[in-house]
């Protein structure tokens, strides 16, 4: 069988590679069509593979400014040539799910989620303080033309998948679609506990550096309580949050996996305040059996079993992280059980339930 594998871009390792990388296991064979292709930046099982892209990757500063060709990108992503597949499988946050694909190709999609900035979290990533009115009105009318665009092409897809019923709620109500729940694979060979190791003193935040994601609610809720937080990550949000930052909040950016991994093995829990479409780091820090806190909306919070294997964030402000902190921290968790609920999100569950939704769907399509 021939398989083309469409993602959006390949410009770094994260949730949505770590799935186009199971992707791969499932058809070692497969080609990566994508808006442009950063060598270097992923997996070597992503490397492997035949990689096509578009136009962009010969735009100026595309490297580091691609998000600048957004209002191109559904003319991009439909100039990919996809003819003589048996199969289509597209990785989707952005375009991916809106190829052109032959008549009779069973097109299928994992949605990481519908475009955030064109749907519901739009003044999240655009305000008229922030660009200016001028800007921010250009900016409306291209985020406009899009969602429309969005909401067109969601036929092209015969069956989707959704990384959470978070997701999946969505998508019926942008797309009209129904979608199969797939949660994303998680590395729980790699995050392991680290034996005879206590919790130190420290929360950890590890996340984009966006707006959407509120971390200044957590830095203040930090910062009125004087406790240690060490922050991992990068974005456009830096240099605001730099300037939120109390004495006691660590800012480190990047790090390594196993730099990572030491991190969630010796704090006292993984602080989210923000409406996730997944929970793929409160399921890491799970795997590491420590416990996560997280706001008791969107796809993070599908993941744990509030006062069991982490603790439910009721709103997005301080006073409800203080909260939380207080009862995780009066509640006896069990790592041995936090460990063992992270566990079902394993690659080759992961795996199991990727193959029967395709399998089926391709049934539903015959």
């Amino acid at each position: 069988m021939k398989v083309a594998l469409v993602h959006d871009w390949l410009t770094g390792m994260r949730g949505g590679e770590r799935v186009l990388e199971q992707m791969i296991k499932l058809y070692p064979g497969a080609e990566i069509h994508t808006l442009l292709h950063i060598p270097g930046t992923v997996s070597e099982a992503i490397e492997a593979c035949p990689v096509h892209t578009t136009f962009i990757q010969r735009l100026p500063y595309a490297a580091t400014k691609y998000r600048w060709y957004l209002p191109v990108f559904p003319w991009a992503v439909e100039q990919l040539s996809l003819s003589g597949y048996d199969l289509v499988i597209s990785s989707s946050h952005c375009v991916a799910k809106s190829v052109i694909t032959d008549s009779t190709t069973p097109h299928l999609c994992y949605c990481h989620t519908p475009m955030r900035y064109a749907w519901d979290q739009f003044d999240a990533y655009f305000s008229r303080e922030r660009y200016g009115t001028i800007r921010y009105a250009t900016i409306r009318a291209i985020i406009a033309s899009l969602r429309r665009w969005d909401r067109a092409t969601a036929s092209r897809v015969d069956a989707f998948a959704a990384n959470s019923a978070w997701v999946a709620g969505r998508i019926c109500r942008y797309y009209g679609r129904s979608a199969t729940v797939i949660p994303p694979p998680v590395d729980t060979d790699f995050f392991v506990p680290e034996e005879n190791v206590k919790p130190e003193d420290y929360y950890l935040v590890v996340s984009a550096l966006s707006p959407y994601k509120c971390n200044e609610v957590v830095f203040e809720a930090f910062n009125r309580m004087q406790r240690r937080l060490v922050v991992i990550g990068t974005g456009p949000d830096k240099e605001r949050l730099e300037a939120l930052a109390g004495p006691t909040v660590e800012m480190l950016g990047r790090v390594d996996g196993k730099e990572l991994r030491s991190l969630y093995q010796g704090c006292r829990g993984v602080v989210l305040a923000a409406v996730e479409d997944a929970g793929i780091v409160p399921v890491e820090v799970m795997a590491c059996g420590r416990p996560p806190l997280v706001l008791a909306r969107g796809g993070a919070s599908e993941t744990i079993r509030d006062g069991v294997t982490g603790t439910l964030i009721q709103e997005q402000t301080p006073e409800a992280i203080i909260e939380a902190i207080d009862r995780s921290e009066a509640t006896p968790f069990n790592s041995e059980k936090i460990r063992a609920s992270a566990l079902q999100y394993a690659p080759d569950r992961f795996l199991g339930r990727f193959s029967t939704f395709i399998n089926t769907s391709l049934e539903n399509l015959h």
